[in-house]
């Protein structure tokens, strides 16, 4: 069975106007069950994660200063979000969310979080609507247990993610592999271990192809016993931040490769939604249930 990381306060109430979709964490899972893709037995409730396995993968100062709502206006603007105490509540379910779904999948091969992916929040830094990264503390706790050694994290939103690569830049085992505009945001762009930065405009055929060259290579090389995809659909040429001009089946064909790459090499996968900026909600809510169509598909959930 398909399982699947969900919390009401996923959905968190934001200023009238913000340009965050926060509204996409309320209709994925009713789109879900909406399409009789999953019941509601199918989904768990995360906790609130202990502060000291986010200092696995965060500076503690940062985290403390975080929890304490002691972070100052430029990190608070970097950020982009109000800060409260239920914000950072809400990314504390989170990274249990992630947490917890590695075990499901290491059960049934794939599991998801509804939200999650916050891959700009670095060691010591929130960005981009990120406060605390959710796969990133998740490999760092699976590593950390001895759970996982060698552990890869796909990437694959149309940002690069920045944060994960400052986190795990010199780490030995935990490999970072990043898909990006490389005129679009994060302007400073971090290191990840591979890292392939694509120009503005491009479309199905030539991101399919790159893909599938490099995971084999990737799963070849680097052997993973566990992998993280950010499974962003900002790639979707409907979106307002993308630059890329990809088509929905364009990124569902995309989560397919992923997901057969570790099906084929038999390697459990933990999935995180990432970012989704369409003009039109249902854009993003529909290519974001795509992806757990196609993990169901292919595992014969």
């Amino acid at each position: 069975m398909l399982k699947i990381a969900h919390h009401t306060a996923y959905t968190h109430p934001l200023p009238e106007g913000h340009r965050f979709p926060m509204l996409k964490y309320e209709l994925i899972p009713a789109q879900l069950l909406y399409e009789g893709l999953v019941t509601r037995d199918q989904f768990f409730e995360p906790g609130l994660v202990d502060k000291e396995i986010v200092k696995l993968a965060h500076d503690a100062t940062y985290v403390e200063d975080m929890l304490g709502l002691r972070l100052d206006a430029k990190m608070q603007r970097r950020i982009g979000f109000p800060m409260s105490g239920s914000l950072v509540d809400r990314e504390l379910y989170l990274i249990d969310g992630t947490i917890q779904a590695c075990f499901e999948a290491m059960e049934h091969g794939v599991a998801f979080n509804t939200a999650g992916g916050t891959h700009h929040a670095g060691r010591d830094f929130g960005e981009g609507f990120c406060l605390f990264n959710d796969q990133a503390v998740a490999a760092a706790y699976l590593h950390h247990q001895g759970i996982a050694k060698r552990i890869l994290i796909i990437d694959l939103d149309v940002h690069q993610g920045n944060g994960t690569a400052h986190i795990f830049a010199d780490h030995p085992d935990i490999i970072t592999f990043s898909i990006h505009g490389e005129r679009n945001f994060p302007f400073h762009k971090e290191k990840s271990h591979v890292d392939i930065g694509l120009p503005d405009g491009v479309a199905d055929q030539e991101y399919l192809q790159l893909l599938a060259r490099e995971l084999p290579r990737l799963f070849q090389e680097y052997a993973p016993e566990f992998v993280f995809y950010q499974a962003g659909v900002d790639v979707l040429a409907t979106d307002k931040l993308g630059k890329f001009n990809m088509t929905p089946e364009g990124c569902r064909k995309r989560d397919e490769l992923v997901f057969r790459a570790c099906r084929d090499f038999q390697v459990p996968v933990e999935v995180s939604m990432g970012g989704g900026y369409s003009v039109h909600i249902k854009d993003i809510v529909n290519a974001h249930v795509n992806t757990y169509r196609t993990a169901i598909d292919l595992y014969d959930f």
